[in-house]
């Protein structure tokens, strides 16, 4: 059969589908419609899933291994408590205690050994080679030695992160913070506290764990805690079954809020409603759930309408000025051939990127990037020259 201008070989087909409990006439679909894809480069090795499949998350990863194959699994999506109490009585029943751990503002990545090498799997599948080099540099390797049927679940931080660059952690390049093991082809997670044992043995960061909380109890327990985390503009809360059984559950602070639509309103043709409007809810919900007086509600939409406003109007004026809106961001790299891979792979994902000369620092070297997000440029000229909305 064909995908494009590729031939797949029904063999192959055959095996993938006895593999997957699909049959072949559905695994010949997956790869006609590109729901199933692969990589490219030195990884075309690696098939992608590009969409949910029969609960296979999207970014799920596989390969063949022998006359068979290894799946790893995408990140399983975590639901949003809007309301604690109820929720997390409804959600958690019959659970004695929750564990409350920090949601961190960065990057998602999955690491693992695959073909006797350690790559970094981003969230949507393909392999990313900055990251896969910071991986590198940054765990303990060993770790895939002994457990090479295992995968790190994580976040990438800090100020030279491409994707998320924040600042609020006090990280001077970029570290990966873990926040789940899971195993290969499963994708089951190990229970909290043997996951806590094996990232302490191998020394790797892992996400705050403020601890397990009595479930009556548990609402008000994360209150604070959400307070505190959004006094630092920290993101928010996942909350956690101990045997991770039951599914997470996160929660986020009204500054993470203002602060995912401060950058959505400057690029404002880029993100969608999806991305908007729920952001905008949850202040409505939580400004009531918090039983909030007249002055702290004025200070809720204030904070929230200039989140708004505010950069959607530097935009406008930028473009009306005869500016390029773009977003700043750096990497830092040991070999300058990963900024190379990494400004192709950027290609390849249709992003348009304007690299600078790398400066030397230390025994490394600092890009800064420029992402020109087209569609806001294109939209607001277009608007400026008497474009109907």
């Amino acid at each position: 059969m064909k995908r494009g201008d590729e031939e797949i070989d029904s063999g192959f087909v055959e095996r993938l589908a006895g593999f997957l409990g699909f049959d072949e006439e559905r695994v010949q679909h997956l790869f006609e419609k590109i729901y199933l894809a692969r990589n490219w480069g030195k990884h075309d090795y690696l098939f992608r899933f590009d969409k949910e499949i029969s609960r296979i998350e999207r970014g799920t990863v596989l390969y063949e291994k022998g006359d068979s194959f290894e799946v790893i699994m995408g990140f399983p999506k975590i639901r949003r408590a809007m309301v604690l109490d109820p929720t997390l009585k409804k959600h958690f029943s019959g659970l004695e205690k929750i564990t409350v751990e920090e949601k961190m503002n960065g990057y998602n990545v999955r690491v693992a050994k695959v073909k006797d090498d350690i790559l970094a799997i981003t969230r949507s599948g393909y392999i990313c080679p900055y990251t896969t080099e910071k991986a590198k540099e940054k765990l303990d390797l060993k770790f895939f030695d002994d457990f090479p049927e295992l995968v790190l679940y994580g976040e990438m931080l800090g100020p030279d992160n491409p994707y998320v660059p924040k600042e609020i952690y006090g990280i001077d390049s970029v570290e990966f913070y873990i926040f789940d093991i899971r195993e290969k082809n499963t994708g089951n997670p190990l229970p909290i506290s043997k996951k806590h044992e094996i990232l302490e043995e191998y020394g790797f960061l892992q996400v705050e764990c403020f601890g397990e909380f009595p479930l009556h109890t548990a609402a008000e327990q994360i209150t604070k805690i959400i307070r505190e985390l959004g006094k630092k503009e920290h993101e928010g809360v996942v909350i956690k079954d101990p045997d991770m059984i039951l599914a997470p559950l996160k929660y986020t602070s009204s500054q993470s809020n203002c602060s995912d639509l401060r950058h959505a309103f400057r690029f404002y043709n880029e993100a969608g409603r999806d991305y908007m409007l729920p952001r905008i809810v949850r202040e409505g919900f939580q400004t009531v759930e918090w039983d909030e007086n007249e002055a702290e509600f004025k200070k809720r939409y204030m904070q929230l309408g200039e989140s708004i406003l505010r950069p959607l109007r530097e935009s406008i004026q930028s473009v009306k000025n005869g500016q390029r809106l773009y977003e700043e961001v750096r990497i830092c790299v040991k070999d300058p051939k990963t900024a190379t891979e990494f400004e192709n792979y950027l290609k390849r994902l249709g992003v348009d990127a304007i690299f600078e000369e790398p400066q030397p620092i230390g025994n490394e070297y600092l890009i800064n990037i420029k992402k020109i997000n087209k569609s806001t440029n294109d939209k607001t000229q277009a608007i400026w020259e008497g474009e109907l909305w």
